[in-house]
């Protein structure tokens, strides 16, 4: 039975919504922020007008302009509170949409970077969030923003109801517009985001393979082959600006007329004596703030490109978290047991069917062709991967029943490419700890027993400050990182260690060093290795030989060393792993 997970609800713009409710109180800040200062601009046009209408009579206008001046001030400062407001809002959203993407990622492990690469994921991350993260704000911002236009409309009808009517007969003009607008730019806007996630990606291997591009020289043909989406980005941003300017160009096309029909109409009555000078200056005032669309615009492109953005979050949300249990594990030595356990990697099943057991204490060598799948039983043993059909059980235990915390402190794993997370060589060795503190040069005396036993004592206090000495200031080979790599493992403990090819860099005395601190170092554990070399399986008590998704024999290396087939299947390994061949990732 497969591994339950757990399916985040994501419905239509999941993270958008999640994020206007958790900012429902800054937004409604926001708006009547925004509201007063569009509620002064409608009064600014009556006090000017009076103003103008007592200064033509001849009468103290004294009051009406300080009026005016006290509205002028008013707005300057409800302005000044709205960028800081708005500017706190999006940095506050779009710090907890990261967050909330980055739980998302580690919860789902390496499926999700099996879906998603590393440089489209720090795309969404950096990129879409930021402009997500502006959602909230700008779309309180767009429904303040409708008051302008809206309360002119009304004022017009105050002044007079000719005004309005002359003016709303050429509304829907400018409705059309924005509806467009805003189709037009949705489609363009996610083809230009989708892109620049294309780019990031093809990056990022290019940085992760740049010895390989430099050895084979192919610097050109790398950089056209990251390049090759920058013509339809080019194509996507014209479009987008395109699509821009035509709305804008519309809306001016359209606003100058229905302000001359406002002001034709507002002549009209003026020569009437049914409006007075000041009535006919605030309304060619009501009448431009009333067709003021290119405020409209640049809002709904700005909500346009954050709703778009934050859709590439919700893919990333899909991608279910597992879901762990309470079950604790009773006293043992570490016995694993799969029972019938298949794995597909999309289409392909590569273990079908498999049935093994390590026995508590032991060790396991596990060994097979390149792309057997020998890495995938590895996650799967550890949970870093969950079987399809069948089960995985540790001293007796499902490991869907195991609560988190005590699964990871029963496996630890060592990989042949560990990453050196950690701020210092300390840092590294101890992640996943608790805190090992600030030891110094020398290092704690655990991490320190555990860099012996890896063989890596030596050469980190040889480093310019040891143990404290920052990870990307220390100049390692690939040995000496699978050394700290396997430092970390023995470092954490735990009664199972599987080492996914983690021996694969080291000369073959250090190796022999390594598997004999092994077996003393984790006496009461019991060991999975995957193995390339015949002398890591040699040194192991048992064999389990994978082939075609199965177990093809399971003993001890001497014994199957007698069969043909068994001896060939290292000298292909040997050959994979100098071509450098991956088989599955179990690192996130």
């Amino acid at each position: 039975m497969a591994t339950p997970l757990v399916d985040p609800p994501v419905g239509p713009d999941h993270m958008v919504r999640t994020e206007l409710r958790a900012s429902a109180r800054r937004c409604a800040v926001l708006c009547l922020l925004t509201v007063a200062v569009a509620g002064a601009n409608l009064i600014l046009p009556l006090a000017i007008g009076h103003a103008l209408d007592r200064l033509v009579a001849g009468a103290d206008a004294t009051r009406w302009v300080l009026a005016c001046a006290a509205l002028v001030g008013g707005m300057a400062l409800l302005d000044g509170c709205e960028e800081v407001l708005t500017g706190t809002t999006n940095a506050r959203t779009t710090a907890r949409m990261r967050e909330r993407l980055v739980r998302q990622v580690c919860g789902a492990g390496p499926r999700a970077t099996a879906r998603f690469t590393p440089g489209d994921l720090v795309a969404r991350l950096i990129g879409n969030a930021n402009q997500a993260g502006a959602a909230p704000a700008t779309l309180a911002a767009l429904l303040a923003a409708l008051v302008g236009p809206l309360g002119a409309v009304v004022a017009l009808g105050l002044i007079d109801p000719w005004l309005a009517a002359v003016f709303l007969g050429g509304a829907p003009v400018l409705a059309l517009v924005l509806k467009a607008f805003t189709r037009a730019s949705t489609d363009c806007v996610a083809r230009y985001q989708h892109t620049q996630g294309e780019i990031a990606g093809l990056l990022t291997e290019a940085i992760g393979g740049a010895r390989t591009i430099a050895a084979a020289h192919t610097h050109t043909k790398e950089e056209a082959r990251v390049l090759r989406p920058l013509p339809e980005l080019s194509r996507q941003g014209h479009r987008m600006w395109r699509v821009q300017g035509r709305s804008q160009a519309q809306a001016l096309a359209v606003a100058p007329l229905l302000q001359l029909g406002v002001l034709a109409v507002a002549g009209h009555l003026l020569m009437n004596h049914r409006v007075s000078l000041g009535d006919v200056l605030a309304a060619s005032r009501y009448a431009m703030l009333a067709t003021g669309i290119g405020v409209l615009v640049g809002q709904l492109s700005t909500l346009v490109r954050a709703r778009t953005a934050g859709r590439r979050l919700d893919e990333v949300l899909t991608e279910p978290v597992t879901a762990y249990g309470t079950s604790e594990l009773p006293a043992g030595k570490g016995k694993v047991e799969l029972r019938g356990v298949t794995a597909r990697r999309g289409e392909r099943t590569v273990l079908d069917g498999v049935d093994l057991v390590v026995p508590a204490g032991h060790t396991l060598a596990v060994v097979g062709r390149s792309g057997a799948g020998k890495s995938l039983l590895a996650a799967l043993v550890g949970r870093l991967a969950d079987p399809d059909e069948g089960t995985v059980l540790l001293d007796g235990v499902p490991l869907r029943e195991l609560g988190h915390e005590e699964l990871r402190r029963a496996v630890g794993y060592a990989f042949e490419r560990p990453a050196l997370l950690g701020a210092t060589i300390e840092g590294t060795i101890g992640l996943g700890l608790p805190a090992p503190g600030q030891a110094g040069p020398k290092g704690s005396t655990r991490i320190r027993a555990a860099a012996r036993a890896a063989c890596a004592d030596a050469f980190v206090r040889s480093l310019p400050e040891g143990y404290a000495t920052p990870c990307t200031e220390a100049p390692l080979s690939g040995g000496e990182v699978q050394r700290l790599g396997l430092a970390r493992a023995f470092a954490r403990g735990g009664r199972l260690l599987v080492l996914d090819d983690a021996l694969s860099s080291l000369d073959t005395v250090t190796e022999h060093r390594i598997a004999e601190s092994l077996l003393r170092h984790t006496p009461e554990s019991s060991r999975l290795i995957i193995a390339h070399r015949a002398t890591t399986a040699a040194r192991a008590d048992l064999v389990a030989w994978l082939d075609g998704g199965r177990i093809r024999a399971m003993g001890a290396h001497a014994e199957l060393w007698q069969l043909p087939a068994y001896r060939a299947v290292f000298g292909e390994a040997e050959e994979a792993d100098e071509a450098g061949e991956p088989e599955w990732t179990g690192e996130a």
